[in-house]
């Protein structure tokens, strides 16, 4: 088992990482720049991905159009009221394609909330087919004035699956953008969805493997699940597509960790949203039992992160 963490964890967690970083607590501020994405505008496709809908995801998207900073003091003034003694927090752009615009346009609004006094890095949310190389070159230049990361929508690596959410992309477009993406001054993070219909145990293992195998710097992983006003809303009420129970989800996210390095960073562990969007499963609101019933599903089985991980030759990617 890997060296005890403050909290004796057997997993590293985004939050210790970012409190050694930074020399206290960190919170993400949602700003929303109103940017699309390529499967919405018919660029790739339309509809948007088949589990989307951006209000759910951030609040940001839920208020009224503001400026970017007027957008990071709200949402500061909100986090006090839960973490009153926070005072250093990222900018997360966190709904839609945060590099889906302009090189131009991109640069304003990431100077505009990275000037705020309180800001003190950014992350960045953004599908793998939209990072041109001048875009990457600003975020190359921004990584190393201030700490960024920049989260790619990984999601699996079958293609099958991408087209089930309507991505408008293949696993091919990932590898292209991590190639562009290694070396650069920004921490690369990938989003996987557990329990997506059409894929086995065998499959969330493959897609582990990949991410593994890539290097990459930190990991979102959560199931899938449903909210109102979305196809995959409509296929859960019609009986065409089922949603993960929570034992299952736990086994296999602990079956997952155990294939990637422990130096791989886990940023998100379950992933829920507001109750009057939300469709199910029902578990996942509770992130505090999710929570708990992993930690105790290590400690049950006497593992942690890394504990299968087999390191790979350097990705040719």
């Amino acid at each position: 088992m890997p060296d005890s963490t403050a909290d004796a964890r057997r997993y590293r967690a985004y939050n210790d990482f970012l409190r050694q970083k930074f020399g206290g607590r960190v919170q993400k501020v949602s700003v929303d720049a109103r940017f699309t994405c390529p499967n919405v505008d018919g660029t790739v496709a339309t509809g948007g991905c088949t589990f989307c809908d951006n209000r759910s995801f951030s609040p940001s998207r839920r208020l009224p159009r503001q400026a970017i900073g007027d957008q990071i003091d709200h949402g500061i003034r909100m986090l006090r009221r839960r973490y009153p003694k926070v005072h250093r927090f990222l900018a997360y752009f966190q709904p839609a394609t945060n590099t889906y615009a302009p090189v131009e346009r991109l640069r304003e609004v990431f100077e505009e909330a990275l000037a705020h006094p309180e800001i003190v890095g950014m992350a960045i949310g953004t599908r793998p087919d939209c990072v041109p190389d001048d875009v990457l070159d600003l975020l190359d230049e921004i990584g190393r004035r201030t700490y960024l990361s920049v989260e790619y929508g990984l999601q699996t690596i079958h293609d099958r699956s991408l087209d089930w959410m309507n991505r408008g992309h293949h696993h091919d477009a990932f590898l292209d953008a991590m190639s562009r993406s290694r070396d650069r001054s920004f921490e690369i993070c990938a989003h996987v969805m557990l329990g997506l219909p059409g894929e086995d145990h065998a499959d969330m293992m493959a897609t582990a493997r990949e991410v593994a195998r890539l290097g990459i710097d930190s990991v979102k992983i959560h199931n899938l699940y449903a909210v109102k006003g979305t196809p995959l809303a409509e296929q859960v009420a019609r009986g065409e597509v089922s949603l993960m129970e929570r034992d299952a989800y736990i086994s296999t996210l602990v079956d997952f960790l155990e294939l990637l390095p422990a130096t791989m960073l886990v940023e998100r562990i379950s992933g829920d949203a507001p109750p009057d969007y939300f469709v199910g499963p029902a578990w996942c609101l509770d992130k505090a039992s999710v929570r708990l019933a992993f930690e105790a599903e290590l400690a049950r089985r006497d593992t942690w992160q890394g504990k299968h991980y087999v390191a790979a030759a350097s990705p040719a990617v």
